[in-house]
């Protein structure tokens, strides 16, 4: 069940964007401002609104650790802001002044994009403000921009309607037609497939236009085979053009806003429609969801900011749960394939084409069969392989394992106490990761890359919503 736990109503205008860090909600307006909000009460902060655009901001967005605020206008201005104080860090102007319409950080916090009405597209270096790269798209405006997990690529959509890809050096990759009447949105799953042989990179993408329609992509990348963008599949619900998607920070949900006034929570794995929200009165224009917790931002029109939080233990998600099963076992080798990149297991790829592993064998192997059939040696590999499973199984039926996914600590698979928010945007139980930094120093424990700041933030929502679960499932 999805319930509405706060309306916020303090804009003048149309809301066009809002954002997550791990602590504060950040939204933008026709009206010109940019308002911040403690996630702990979701009161407004003192130094908030944010004013200097001296017209309609269109896109606001935070830096991976939250303490960077970008926010980008008609104006023809991308503004940096210290988070927590409100102050002005910087003022970009676009080369030609053109309005921008969307900015975005990529995940390492080296690189800032925005891209305007002119078509230009602008990597600014976010740590001395010049400019790096620029680039271009011809006869249409920049309307989205997503950077991969990874970092080293980033989409633009336009509103010609194309897709296009490039790299860290600004060099075009892909351009592709991918809505006809213009596109509104791009998304990245947070959860990257990577690894695999050779380097390959697996990415998760979607997209949203004004032919109403929701298009979900596999990027796949190396420096040895190059680049490929392969459509999936098309998800339906929305009933006039669709302005707005994103993922959710585990990559199991994608949620839309539409002309259509509506919200629609899609399932990922099953591609099923989770649920319908209709509260809004006008076109929703934006959706965000926490980068730690099931929280969910919807602005809209109608001058309002819908914050949505989803209840783990719903009988609807009983259906859900089915249609993942049956969804599982229908995987083919190559879907498990991708599986096994997700988990850091890459590795073992080519063990299981060679013995015909699809998803129907995945859920039935043992410690037995994969020492004993696959011949997997490694005691750890086998261990990893079988704990893999096992979430698998327990996101097919919760009640199997008792204790929600997110409650658990990625390293120690035990129930947080103490949850802490690393640089990575990942939640950890702080022991464990305090630990972790002092024998791996600065990598991340779910992504393998560096991490941008050792800086661990306490999830006081995380941990009062475990508590919530504890008292009711200890009665």
């Amino acid at each position: 069940m999805v319930k509405l736990i706060h309306t916020l109503a303090d804009h003048g205008d149309d809301v066009s964007c809002c954002a997550f860090s791990s602590a504060l909600l950040a939204t933008c307006s026709l009206d010109k401002s940019i308002r911040l909000y403690s996630l702990s009460d979701f009161a407004e902060l003192p130094h908030s609104p944010l004013k200097f655009h001296t017209y309609a901001v269109h896109c606001c967005c935070f830096s991976p650790s939250g303490h960077v605020l970008a926010s980008c206008s008609t104006d023809g201005t991308t503004v940096l802001w210290d988070a927590h104080s409100g102050h002005t860090l910087t003022v970009l102007e676009q080369p030609g002044g053109s309005p921008v319409r969307v900015c975005c950080f990529s995940p390492d916090s080296a690189y800032l994009a925005s891209g305007a009405a002119d078509g230009s597209v602008v990597l600014w270096n976010a740590q001395s403000y010049k400019l790096y790269r620029c680039g271009s798209v011809k006869d249409s405006s920049l309307v989205a921009c997503a950077f991969s997990p990874g970092g080293g690529l980033f989409v633009t959509g336009s509103s010609g309607g194309d897709l296009t890809v490039w790299d860290d050096r600004m060099r075009c990759l892909h351009s592709e037609k991918a809505h006809d009447l213009g596109i509104t949105c791009c998304s990245f799953s947070p959860q990257p497939l990577s690894g695999g042989e050779q380097g390959l990179q697996l990415y998760r993408l979607a997209s949203c236009g004004q032919d109403c329609e929701i298009k979900l992509w596999v990027v796949s990348f190396n420096h040895v085979l190059g680049f490929e963008l392969k459509y999936r599949s098309t998800l339906s619900g929305h009933c006039a053009p669709v302005l707005a998607c994103a993922f959710s920070h585990d990559g199991q949900m994608l949620a839309s806003g539409s002309v259509d006034k509506s919200v629609i929570i899609y399932g990922v794995g099953t591609q099923s429609v989770l649920h319908t929200l209709t509260q809004h009165t006008r076109y929703v224009t934006t959706c965000a969801f926490a980068p730690n917790t099931l929280l969910l931002a919807t602005g809209s029109m109608d001058k309002t900011v819908n914050i949505w939080q989803f209840d783990l233990e719903t009988p609807c998600q009983g259906s859900m749960n089915d249609q993942l099963k049956h969804f599982v076992e229908d995987w083919s080798e190559e879907d498990v394939s991708i599986w096994l990149h997700a988990q850091g297991l890459e590795d073992l790829v080519g063990i299981f084409r060679v013995n015909n592993i699809d998803g129907k064998e995945l859920l039935h192997l043992t410690k037995e069969s994969l020492a004993g059939d696959l011949k997997i040696e490694s005691l750890g590999l086998r261990s990893k392989v079988l704990r893999s499973i096992d979430e698998l199984k327990a996101k097919m039926d919760p009640l199997s394992s008792g204790i929600p996914d997110e409650f658990i600590c990625p390293i120690t698979r035990e129930l947080m106490k103490d949850p802490v928010i690393a640089s990575d945007g990942y939640s950890y139980e702080r022991d464990a990761m305090e630990s972790w930094i002092h024998k791996k120093k600065r990598t991340s424990p779910m992504t393998n890359l560096t991490l941008p700041s050792l800086v661990l933030t306490p999830n006081r929502t995380l941990k009062m919503t475990i508590n919530r679960w504890l008292e009711t499932h200890q009665k």
